[in-house]
């Protein structure tokens, strides 16, 4: 019977907090916007239009925060385009769960460049089935609906779907979508990942004898 592993991008497959954070404080810095490393850490993990709202403040037209959002990812891919964070075990457990044959795929609610770039700085692109990204569905997480439709672009059922993320709103999509949960501490705390089905504080915990396990039970 077939059996997959869904992993998210950002602080799972890449440690890429750090360029997310400096690529934010740039456009901000290129309006006259004061954001500090401080500031940039309480919003991380939420939406780009709420972080722009945030900083940017109300009143931007649909077009004017699409620009700003624009301009933030195409600085995050220049950071990351030339020195990749690979998360630390990343490569090595896709490689071991494509030879187990385990059928993988991307849910990400990252915009489809930045996932592409990600995929093919991993050098692991002919691994990936499927790939889904914020581009692909309508509501983002923790609604399922990025899990649900990388499943079926894979033709596997729910209960046979292993999640990777390392957000509280990727775990609960991942339960909610009915596939076991499997969070990894980083960007985290391991306290508020307890809804996870098994939580990890690295990659090289997981194996494919282990997911497959997880997926028995």
């Amino acid at each position: 019977m077939d059996r997959a592993v869904i992993f998210d991008v950002d602080g799972v497959l890449a440690d890429s907090f750090g360029a997310h954070r400096d690529s934010w404080m740039r456009a901000a810095r290129e309006a006259g916007i004061e954001m500090t490393e401080g500031q940039f850490a309480t919003t991380f993990g939420r939406t780009s239009r709420e972080i722009i709202r945030h900083f940017w403040g109300d009143g931007l037209t649909e077009e004017q925060m699409r620009e700003i959002d624009d301009r933030k990812e195409a600085l995050y891919r220049d950071l990351v385009r030339d020195d990749f964070p690979t998360m630390e075990g990343a490569v090595e457990l896709i490689d071991a769960l494509h030879a187990a044959g385990f059928r993988l795929a991307i849910g990400s609610s990252g915009p489809p460049e930045n996932v592409e770039l990600s995929v093919r700085c991993l050098g692991r692109a002919a691994c990936f089935d499927a790939i889904v990204t914020g581009r692909d569905v309508t509501h983002g997480k923790p609604d399922p609906e990025v899990f649900t439709l990388a499943g079926r672009r894979l033709a596997v059922d729910e209960r046979r779907c292993a999640v990777v993320e390392d957000a509280v709103a990727g775990i609960s999509a991942a339960n909610a979508a009915g596939m076991v949960s499997i969070a990894l501490v980083g960007t985290t705390t391991r306290d508020a990942l307890t809804d996870a089905d098994l939580v990890v504080d690295s990659l090289r915990e997981l194996s494919a004898t282990r997911i497959e396990k997880l997926l028995r039970t």
